[in-house]
């Protein structure tokens, strides 16, 4: 089967023939129907010191999958042939880093690994659920602590920002966005936020409980901490800088909780596709051939996308 490989920074995938998967004992091989792309993907191709894990080159990215399963090993009791899953991303087996993804049509995956996705939940969804969706909703509730009622500030509007947006909207709080693309500003009114702004310095007066940094942009991550309520939250999932500046007058005398989020939960990803499954949850998307994976992930590097970019594979 044709299989996306990384094989060295500062080089483009290659579409590689690889031999297909055989299920082995604790796994499951997963026919994979959607899979996304995602920014992570993009500092792996590109930038030297962005982390790394496992030894395995070249390697098939893909972390954002959801599939059926199509082949069940030795010893896998809860789950069956032509059950729709997804794949928890672990860091001890994570796809795309510690052993090959989802940009083939086919893949291994650990038992204990497996989400189940609902019946209703798209394939595009599923897929972009397995990470933007969770990590928005693990770095909302999880990391955040954000409770109905908070006053929620979100910097970003791209694809985990949208999601991270209607997610806060559908669970009860009071939603504000800082983007500096005013393109999307009606689809985060149409999201159900509050207020829109193009720097998050603009919402001091609303003294905002919690706000997540999606942008992760070095100024925006001082910029949150100067703005959050005394006493609030500043959530960091965004790494688009690797190192920022801020002010430890603010962090001390506001005693602000300066906190980075990494990856998600079981439970994070298992809310986000109960969302859903609702049809409240629906991101936006745009679909491409597993054929241009390769050109999608280009698109992705040079920005200014308005949906997230997922390839469908099988059928």
């Amino acid at each position: 089967m044709k299989a996306w490989q990384f094989t060295a920074v500062h080089e483009p995938l290659v579409l590689n023939e690889v031999a297909e998967p055989v299920a082995v004992p604790g796994e499951v091989v997963i026919d994979v129907k959607a899979a996304g792309l995602c920014h992570s993907d993009i500092g792996m191709l590109e930038d030297e010191n962005w982390p790394r894990h496992g030894s395995k080159n070249p390697i098939t990215l893909g972390h954002e999958i959801a599939g059926v399963i199509g082949e069940v090993g030795e010893g896998v009791t809860d789950w069956k042939t032509g059950d729709s899953v997804s794949v928890f991303l672990t860091y001890a087996s994570m796809p795309g880093h510690e052993r090959d993804g989802g940009y083939a049509p086919r893949m291994l995956a650990r038992a204990q690994d497996l989400i189940r996705i609902p019946t209703g939940v798209r394939w595009e969804h599923a897929a972009v659920g397995a990470d933007a969706g969770a990590c928005s909703y693990h770095a909302l509730v999880g990391v955040g602590q954000a409770k109905p009622g908070d006053k929620v500030g979100i910097i970003g509007f791209g694809g985990l920002g949208q999601l991270a947006t209607r997610i806060a909207v559908l669970l009860g709080y009071e939603v504000y966005v800082a983007t500096r693309n005013q393109n999307v500003w009606p689809l985060a009114r149409e999201s159900g936020a509050k207020r829109i702004v193009t720097d998050i310095r603009e919402l001091a007066d609303e003294q905002l409980d919690v706000i997540v940094d999606f942008a992760g942009a070095g100024t925006t991550t001082a910029a949150a901490v100067d703005t959050v309520k005394r006493g609030g939250r500043v959530v960091l999932p965004g790494m688009a800088a690797l190192e920022t500046t801020i002010s430890t007058k603010s962090l001390i005398m506001k005693q602000v909780t300066l906190v980075g989020a990494l990856g998600a939960s079981p439970e994070a990803q298992r809310g986000v596709y109960e969302l859903m499954a609702t049809g409240e949850l629906s991101p936006v998307t745009e679909t491409i051939a597993f054929e241009e994976i390769g050109t999608g992930l280009a698109r992705l590097s040079k920005g200014g996308l308005d949906a997230r970019l997922v390839a469908r594979i099988g059928d």
